[in-house]
């Protein structure tokens, strides 16, 4: 199985028109450094030396390259959980701006899940904002993620370009490695919808056969026109995924066209 993941990351790479290549030396932790400061500003990079220590503890980042120059990298290490195990913690995934949506996120997250499963490890973990609409597709549907933990404010307060002046909630995703990536089938009855979407006031009736929470189509645009509002939906979404948690719904499936935009929570067979 694990030349089969390697040979999907890397075909996915060659679409994207990019070389996928791990991340050793001193030159190549500068070279994540600077993609890391062009995606968040200089902001609480982490040091040069960190970055070289979890390579030479078998936590190697990996890079795309178009040429020699390094376009984007993801970066993690194995963790410890109560629950998972030993598993792939995934800390960070960045593209240069110029780069972004044409595939390369893809083949490093693919390249990151041959890694683990070269290392027996079937399960990754990581953290994403869930307001982020972009993210949510990207980790739900192109991935086949589930997201089945979240936690309010989960960083404290950030003061990179990206999240200053946002509450940090998270959701924490789980990444089945050893299936096939791609969006889960969601079976049964369309979910119940929520009806007033940013004044959460309790999950609908209908709950148990799935709940859709509704997300901003754009956070950044929202926040930068209504930033009332934009707060107001970061409150319903909370709440709303708090109780949907606790009614033991996960974020399955997340929708996104031009009349939907949010997540299907509903149970997850076989957990």
């Amino acid at each position: 199985m694990t030349g089969e993941a390697w040979a999907l990351a890397r075909r996915a790479a060659e679409a994207a028109g990019t070389e996928l290549r791990p991340l050793r030396s001193l030159e190549d932790c500068d070279a994540i450094i600077e993609v890391m400061i062009a995606t968040w500003g200089d902001h609480q990079t982490i040091p040069r030396e960190m970055i070289r220590a979890l390579g030479e503890s078998g936590n190697v980042p990996y890079g795309a390259f178009a040429g020699q120059d390094l376009i984007g990298y993801v970066l993690g290490w194995v963790g410890v959980d109560p629950r998972d195990g030993l598993h792939l913690h995934s800390h960070m995934l960045a593209t240069l701006p110029d780069r972004r949506h044409r595939g390369v996120g893809y083949a490093l997250k693919l390249a990151q899940r041959a890694q683990g499963l070269e290392r027996g490890i079937s399960v990754a973990r990581w953290t994403f904002d869930p307001l982020v609409a972009r993210n949510a597709y990207f980790n739900l549907h192109k991935l086949g993620a589930v997201a089945d933990r979240f936690e309010r404010n989960f960083y404290g307060e950030m003061t990179d370009a990206l999240n200053r002046g946002e509450r940090s909630d998270r959701f924490v995703i789980r990444w089945d490695l050893d299936r096939d990536p791609g969006p889960r089938a969601f079976d049964g009855d369309p979910p119940a919808v929520i009806d007033d979407e940013w004044d959460f006031t309790g999950l609908p009736a209908e709950a148990e056969r799935g709940v859709f929470v509704k997300v901003p189509t754009d956070l950044l645009k929202l926040r930068d026109r209504y930033p009332d509002l934009a707060g107001r939906s970061r409150n319903a979404v909370a709440d709303a995924v708090e109780a949907c948690l606790a009614a033991g719904l996960v974020a399955v499936a997340f929708l996104r066209d031009e009349a939907t935009c949010g997540y299907v929570m509903a149970k997850e067979p076989g957990r």
